[in-house]
């Protein structure tokens, strides 16, 4: 996913969904909920302009990004067509934001390539806050918009895949 900073401003288009009955999980960190709700909530709009029925969309929260890896293995091994995983993790003064970026990327990394549903790594990791809310819906647009248009377009793919 790029920022509209990559993009000279311009926005990807909604793509349809494949399957009709595409399901997604939406994962989401309650620590810095202020920024991640925000993000879940562009995710959600995307998802609805691209025609998948709000009961075929699940929202969990669980309390922090490291935690999004286990709730998304396990909408993965739910038959998921897609698990976007929403998070936050702000710069401060100790190596915690390393540790918790690192478990957090690497175990989306796992989960993906093992090939079950494709896992959307919607964590903003940031120097600040206002660079968070720049990227939730403030002037650099909304990252959850874009992870789920990813989503779609993955999910698509494996949709497409299985008739192969």
């Amino acid at each position: 996913m790029s920022t509209i900073l990559n993009t000279n401003g311009d926005r990807r288009e909604v793509p349809a969904a494949a399957n009709p009955d595409m399901k997604v999980a939406l994962v989401t960190a309650e620590w810095n909920s202020h920024i991640t709700y925000a993000l879940r909530d562009g995710a959600l709009e995307v998802l609805a302009k691209a025609g998948i029925r709000s009961e075929n969309i699940v929202m969990e929260s669980v309390p922090g990004t490291v935690e999004l890896v286990n709730a998304a293995a396990l909408f993965c091994r739910k038959d998921y067509d897609a698990v976007i995983a929403t998070g936050v993790v702000i710069r401060g003064d100790t190596p915690h934001f390393d540790y918790v970026c690192m478990i957090a990327a690497e175990g989306t990394a796992r989960l993906n390539a093992e090939g079950k549903c494709p896992v959307i790594f919607d964590v903003l990791t940031v120097d600040n806050e206002q660079q968070a809310l720049d990227r939730a819906g403030g002037c650099l647009g909304n990252k959850g918009e874009e992870a789920a248009v990813a989503a779609i377009e993955m999910a698509n793919l494996h949709f497409r895949a299985r008739s192969l």
